[in-house]
């Protein structure tokens, strides 16, 4: 049951607003982009967070040999005894890569390890601490069925098989498919390439001394991270200073140099003018006010060729807006098929404040408690400049728009940090 304060008349006209909804501005942005152009053939080290451009069809079965899923013996499930014991004679014995090379005949066995081949005339495997063995014989007991610890010829794939599609993001688990396969190189998409910078005097590297009413420079290290992890081409133009012809130039060169410019703070109207007027000058790019907390302005659009994303400048405000917004706009460019993030419905523990109007991403810890169920809390303070709160966090609790307030035991929704790339 939802425990949420009720809505009064004087939110009504908030509620209206012409601010875009989180759902609105995300289908706008997708939209409005395309895949990129290119592919390129890379080893498949190199392959590793790229976006499969053409489809991976198996040739070999995959095991290509029946196989033991242990260590054990090898036999023939005719000689499984239904009742009592039944003693085998020893022959041989079979090793992953240095298989039995003979016949195995009624009422014999074979040694055999994990991942060796298994000896003609067996088809089940007993596992060795299931089995007496005295000198050249062992004795089993019942209780065993036919092919008992077989891994079977193409079991995990057959020739013939689609193994990866088109649009697939090939994660270390892909490059070890493409391995089993003895495919050494593979079709990608081109590598997106995204330039970014900050822009304001009062910013500072972190090599350098701070003076009096400077900051050090954070976004550009996180909007780094973030995009490092999703795996483009990354093109740090460093800080820009609030210089017209700078920021221009700025501009112009990241959209010479790239698929995508990402910019953070001076992106709500009238906030810093030389930035909305050189982007009306170089493209076409949209401000707009997006009904969420934190992160209301974002600015998004075309400069030059590039995709333009203006991210707002409180901290806390760009990582939110790059993960709902920037995130699967990125994805849909690099040609990664549809997906969306991952977000459970689990109960919360503490009491979470919020006016209606704006749908919030409150940062939050969701762990296991005392019965090994999923909860969730606040991490406390939920101010858009308290950067630290986000690495304290592990997840997004996602209230929406119309929601107040919310009593610790409602069911929220939680977007876990790990499901966002």
């Amino acid at each position: 049951m939802n425990k949420t304060i009720p809505v009064s008349p004087c939110d009504t006209a908030q509620k209206q607003s012409p601010w875009l909804s989180v759902d609105d501005a995300i289908e706008r942005m997708t939209n409005a982009v395309k895949k990129i152009q290119g592919t390129e053939v890379v080893t498949i080290r190199d392959a590793l967070n790229r976006v499969l451009a053409k489809e991976v069809v198996s040739s070999i079965n995959v095991p290509p040999y029946a196989n033991s899923a242990m260590d054990g013996y090898a036999v023939n499930a005719s000689d499984l005894p239904s009742a009592g014991e039944t003693t085998l004679k020893l022959v041989g014995k079979s090793f992953a890569g240095i298989p039995f090379a003979g016949e195995v005949k009624s009422g014999e066995c074979v040694r055999i390890m994990t991942g060796a081949q298994i000896a003609n005339g067996t088809d089940t495997v007993i596992m060795q601490e299931q089995v007496e063995a005295n000198d050249d014989q062992i004795t089993i007991k019942p209780g065993h069925c036919k092919n008992e610890n077989v891994r079977h010829i193409g079991e995990d794939i057959k020739d013939g098989d689609t193994v990866l599609s088109v649009g697939q993001h090939l994660t270390p688990a892909e490059l070890g498919v493409l391995a089993s396969l003895g495919v050494a190189e593979v079709t990608v998409y081109k590598q997106l390439r995204v330039a970014f910078f900050s822009t304001g005097d009062e910013l500072r590297n972190v090599d350098q001394e701070l003076e009096q009413g400077q900051i050090y420079d954070s976004n550009r290290y996180t909007l780094f991270g973030m995009l490092k992890n999703l795996g483009v081409e990354l093109i740090d133009m460093g800080i820009i200073p609030d210089d017209r012809q700078a920021i221009e130039n700025a501009f112009i060169q990241a959209s010479q140099k790239a698929d995508a410019v990402m910019t953070s703070g001076g992106v709500s109207v009238g906030e810093a003018d030389f930035v909305k007027d050189t982007l009306d000058k170089l493209g076409k790019v949209d401000f707009w006010k997006i009904a969420m907390k934190p992160g209301k302005p974002l600015a998004f659009g075309f400069v030059n060729d590039a995709v333009f994303f203006g991210l707002p400048g409180n901290p806390v405000s760009v990582m939110a807006t790059y993960y709902q917004f920037a995130l699967p706009t990125l994805k849909t460019m690099m040609g990664l098929k549809a997906t969306k993030a991952t977000v459970v419905k689990v109960p919360c523990k503490t009491d979470l404040r919020k006016a209606p109007g704006r749908t919030d991403f409150q940062r939050g810890i969701l762990q296991s408690n005392e019965k090994g169920e999923l909860v969730v809390e606040s991490i406390g303070m939920q101010a858009s400049h308290v950067l630290s709160g986000m690495s304290k966090a592990n997840c997004f609790i996602i209230l929406p728009q119309d929601w107040g307030n919310v009593a610790a035991g409602t069911l929220v929704d939680v977007q876990p940090f790990r499901g966002l790339m």
